[in-house]
C-alpha cells in the first residue's frame, strides 16, 4: 500500500506563499488548531462552524512531540502524519500544517488569519494564540464547546471497557 500524500498538507513556508496569494485574491482566511488525536463529532462541529465564517480554512495540527508535552506520554494515539491526512481530507478543510511548538503562536504569525477559531472551552485569557491575531487586526471567534465530546473522554471510555 502506498502512502497517501495530500497537496494541501504544507510546511509553514509553503503555506506563507499560498496565504499571500489568497490575500491578493481577497479571500477571508480562517485558522484553527489542535491535537485532533482521535477525530470525533466535536472536532467536526468546530471545523464546519469555522469554515462557515470565511473562504479558506487552515488547520494547524500539533506534532507528536507537542501532543506528548500537552497531554502526556501516552498520547497521541494517532501519529501526526495520519492525523494530518484525516483532517486534510475533511470537506471543510482547505490546508493543514503540522507545528512542533506547544501552541500555534508562530504558525499564526505566519498566517495572520482574518479570524482565528477555538472551542468554547477557551477564552481570551487562556489563549496565547489570540495576541498575534489581534495585533494584526484579526478577530478571535469561539465556537460553543460540545461537552463530553473529546479525545480524552473517548480514550477513557475505551480504557473502562478493557
Amino acid at each position: 500500500m502506498s502512502q497517501i500524500i495530500d497537496s494541501n498538507i504544507l510546511e509553514k513556508d509553503e503555506l506563507a506563499q499560498i496565504v499571500a496569494q489568497l490575500r491578493q485574491a481577497k479571500k477571508t482566511i480562517i485558522a484553527t488548531n489542535g491535537c485532533f488525536d482521535i477525530l470525533h463529532v466535536g472536532h467536526l462541529w468546530l471545523l464546519n462552524q469555522a469554515k462557515a465564517l470565511g473562504d479558506i480554512l487552515i488547520v494547524g495540527i500539533n506534532s507528536d512531540r507537542s501532543v506528548r508535552e500537552l497531554k502526556g506520554l501516552e498520547r497521541p494515539i494517532v501519529n501526526e502524519k495520519d492525523r494530518a491526512q484525516v483532517i486534510a481530507n475533511l470537506k471543510a478543510v482547505d490546508y493543514v500544517s503540522v507545528f512542533d511548538e506547544a501552541n500555534a503562536v508562530e504558525l499564526l504569525k505566519i498566517l495572520q488569519p482574518d479570524i482565528y477559531v477555538k472551542g468554547g472551552d477557551y477564552n481570551l485569557k487562556n489563549l496565547p494564540e489570540a495576541d498575534p491575531v489581534l495585533r494584526k487586526g484579526g478577530k478571535v471567534h469561539f465556537i460553543e464547546f460540545m461537552p463530553r465530546k473529546s479525545s480524552t473522554s473517548l480514550i477513557d471510555k475505551i480504557k473502562a471497557l478493557s
